[in-house]
């Protein structure tokens, strides 16, 4: 290789090397620099009203559950309904075989009508001991014993008026009918089924599902912590009492139910208080025995702080902290005591002031007292908590 060329390698490698030197040590300054000053995104903490709310487990039940039973007994002639589909009250569900219970009517329409001529003679023979008893022709005990017979005829005629209805009525009970309006399950029986009066066995069972009631179970701790915020002033009673949906799969439920009534006593069994709630249930999505979560509205706070969920730094211990922006621009840690999860954000009962740079981006990555670059991060809206 001539001089020359090694000349020229020469020049271009000294060329290159300060220029690569330099290069690598200002990246090195650029990176000491992003590490040693973090940028951070900052909200001010903002006192606001607050609903505080309270997610609890539940089961939901049917408005309404009628049992069907017989009122007589028979044999069961017929089946009148379909399976699973919608009766109304009244609507004929079983037949049960008349033809006793058709005799035992056409006996007594029969015996009433023995009555009804009895009661005609004794009143036609009462009737003329009142004409002979104006002109003494017959005894004043001729004439008693007439008004008693015809007194006992009409009281004769009465009780068989009384058995010819308790005679309908049994016939009538023959069709078994549906007690209240609502979807009726699987049939018990089948034709030629023998079922008697008033049997333990329902033969079907109707449900009322247009509402359904969701029972929720309370802790009975948490609802005395509650009552005595009440009392004591840091929250505020609610003048409604509504309710939201959670479904097992997670969707929520489109309606808003109502709380009806807290049960008077606690469930030694879990220390639990029940609350039943009402709920429309038009289209049917809500079916007995589902598994729900519901979304109470348990007080109200004036001034409530709310930090997103992000922020707030948890210990081992249980203990929480936030981390601050500092008029030095730097970050500053702070001690603050936690109440309930609202949406995505915790809420602050101790430990922050109106006015406080909270580091809601970033804070698991700086330090106490560490530098950093706040910018603003705008809340997230209402709705979206």
């Amino acid at each position: 290789m001539s001089n020359r060329v090694l000349l020229t390698a020469f020049i271009a490698a000294a060329t290159l090397f300060p220029l690569s030197a330099c290069d690598k040590k200002e990246d090195e300054g650029n990176g000491r620099g992003n590490r040693g000053t973090q940028s951070v995104g900052v909200m001010v903490a903002q006192p606001q009203p607050l609903n505080l709310t309270q997610e609890l487990t539940g089961r939901t039940s049917a408005w309404l559950v009628s049992e069907v039973r017989p009122q007589v007994g028979g044999i069961i002639k017929a089946r009148e309904f379909t399976e699973g589909a919608v009766v109304t009250a009244g609507q004929s569900l079983y037949r049960i075989d008349p033809a006793t219970y058709q005799a035992d009517y056409d006996s007594a329409v029969a015996a009433e009508q023995q009555a009804q001529a009895a009661l005609d003679a004794a009143q036609l023979r009462f009737g003329r001991a009142q004409q002979l008893i104006t002109i003494k022709a017959i005894s004043q005990q001729d004439f008693d014993d007439a008004r008693a017979t015809a007194k006992q005829a009409a009281a004769q005629l009465a009780s068989q008026k009384a058995a010819v209805q308790q005679a309908r009525i049994a016939l009538d009970y023959t069709h078994v009918a549906a007690p209240v309006s609502g979807r009726i399950g699987r049939s018990t029986v089948t034709p030629g089924a023998l079922v008697t009066a008033n049997q333990t066995t329902p033969l079907a069972t109707i449900q009322d599902l247009s509402k359904v009631y969701v029972d929720i179970t309370q802790s009975s701790s948490e609802m005395v912590r509650l009552k005595r915020d009440i009392a004591a002033g840091t929250v505020g009673a609610v003048d409604h009492a509504d309710v939201t949906l959670t479904l097992d799969d997670g969707s929520a439920y489109p309606l808003k139910g109502r709380i009806q009534f807290s049960d008077v006593s606690v469930d030694p069994a879990t220390g639990s208080v029940t609350l039943r709630a009402v709920f429309d249930n038009p289209d049917g999505l809500l079916l007995p025995g589902m598994f729900v979560r519901a979304r109470i509205v348990k007080g109200t706070v004036s001034n409530g702080i709310l930090v997103p969920q992000p922020a707030v730094i948890l210990d081992p211990k249980g203990g929480a902290s936030v981390m601050l922006a500092g008029p030095d621009n730097k970050a500053q840690k702070r001690d603050v005591k936690l109440g309930e999860m609202i949406g995505k954000e915790w809420r602050i009962l101790s430990g922050l002031n109106p006015g406080d740079k909270v580091i809601v981006d970033g804070a698991a990555n700086v330090k106490d007292k560490g530098p950093i670059k706040p910018r603003a991060v705008t809340p997230a809206p209402a709705a979206e908590q």
